[in-house]
């Protein structure tokens, strides 16, 4: 089993060797699958109580992010 943060496994025999949930059979993708599919995330957490909301970030955390991906990019220089 491959560990790549305390949110997400890769076991070879569990869904085709996908990213997943640990300890549960839903891949990192079917979440966002149902909310586009127009599932609402307070569904999702009752249809399936082992899944643990994910603390929100800190404000600008995500716009420093997409800044240093931005400017770090080679097709830049």
């Amino acid at each position: 089993m491959l560990v790549l943060s305390n949110r997400i496994t890769i076991e070879p025999g569990k869904r085709g060797g996908k990213p997943c949930i640990p300890s549960l059979r839903i891949t990192v993708w079917d979440v966002p699958g149902w909310l586009g599919a127009g599932t609402t995330e307070e569904q999702i957490l009752e249809e399936h109580p082992d899944i643990e909301r994910q603390p929100e970030p800190p404000p600008g955390a995500l716009d420093r992010s997409a800044d240093s991906a931005y400017w770090g990019s080679p097709h830049l220089n």
